[in-house]
């Protein structure tokens, strides 16, 4: 009669164990895309300031400026894409 509650007791053990574990991967999951964010900010603030040039320049100069700006963006369009995934 004593052997179903220690299975339930193992069940439960290795519940914790599991939640304890999850909850680690969390915390570091959201440290991570709180890293990952904050790398992306700066990127972010650096296109912002880029974008001026794209109206003032013109000629070739605007479409070789259009165009890093584009990489640019595709780079931060996968870094959010990224962060939300850690989420």
């Amino acid at each position: 009669m004593t052997e179903p509650s220690l299975d339930l007791r193992t069940v439960v053990d290795d519940l914790k164990r599991e939640r304890d574990h999850i909850r680690v991967r969390l915390h570091l999951a959201k440290a991570e895309a709180k890293d990952e964010w904050e790398a992306l900010e700066h990127k972010w603030e650096h296109l912002r300031s880029k974008m001026g040039l794209v109206g003032d320049e013109a000629g070739k100069a605007a479409h070789e400026v259009g165009a890093a700006l584009r990489l640019a963006a595709d780079e931060l369009r996968r870094g959010y894409e990224r962060i939300a995934r850690l989420l």
